[in-house]
């Protein structure tokens, strides 16, 4: 069978990065290429970054975007980590205008969640499997029985011993503008995992993103009842999934 590809793109509040994918494999084909994600990240600014992407692939063809907001219909409703402009705006719009090709957007966690259920430790899985994605921010995407759950927000969840949100204290950014050492930051995640236990109740926790890479760093000071286990497609999985997407997008 002639392997299908198409261009993937992860957009992160600090990078915008992505390959080519072959979504019957679930693999980069060619080397991930990562840009900078602009500062301020208003949408022309990182419009003009995602299209350079696209020129430096040399692509012409769908492509699909992990987007970090709630996404509803192509448009953000929400704008955590990168400028507020994005509230309202149609994303699908934005970015398949500035480069040229059509283009398919779900949440970044999601499409991390995606990957990683079809082709990495969740495949097969079923109960209630939660994929959080630390980052910039900490992401999350939810699955039960295998279907998910979109636009899932158990990074804003509400600390009330830390009287803060859980990513403004356990995220990769905190860890790194506290210096934590690992054992600091591995106690507070767990705090957070704690958290998400008490009402989530899952069966299965994965962890994606950068720090995904550094599971070793910390898993000893994991303590919960929940399997917690680093994706297995680690920072490749939000491309990877949004690639599939698109081509889902593409069949209806």
């Amino acid at each position: 069978m002639q392997e299908r590809r198409i261009l993937g793109i992860d957009v992160g509040a600090s990078g915008i990065k992505g390959g080519v994918i072959d979504i019957d494999a679930g693999e980069l084909i060619n080397e991930r290429i990562r840009l900078e994600t602009p500062d301020p990240a208003t949408p022309e600014a990182m419009a003009e970054t995602f299209a350079e992407l696209v020129r430096l692939h040399n692509w012409k063809g769908l492509i699909g975007c992990g987007f970090p907001s709630i996404i509803k219909n192509g448009v953000a409703y929400s704008a955590a980590n990168i400028s507020e402009e994005w509230i309202g705006r149609n994303v699908v719009e934005t970015f398949s205008m500035a480069c040229g090709c059509p283009v398919e957007v779900l949440n970044d966690a999601d499409a991390a969640g995606l990957a990683e259920m079809q082709f990495g430790f969740g495949k097969g899985e079923m109960g209630t499997v939660l994929l959080i994605t630390i980052g910039s921010g900490l992401g999350s995407a939810l699955f039960i029985d295998g279907k998910l759950v979109p636009n899932t927000e158990f990074g804003h969840i509400y600390l009330r011993n830390q009287k803060k949100v859980a990513e403004q204290y356990a995220s990769s950014n905190a860890r790194k503008r506290e210096d934590l050492s690992w054992e600091e930051w591995g106690i507070r995640f767990n705090e957070y995992l704690e958290n998400i236990e008490r009402v989530l109740n899952p069966d299965l926790i994965l962890l994606g993103g950068g720090t995904s890479k550094r599971f070793d760093k910390y898993d000893s000071y994991l303590a919960i009842r929940t399997p917690v286990r680093p994706a297995q497609l680690l920072n490749a999985a939000g491309a990877i999934g949004a690639a599939v997407y698109a081509f889902q997008q593409s069949r209806k």
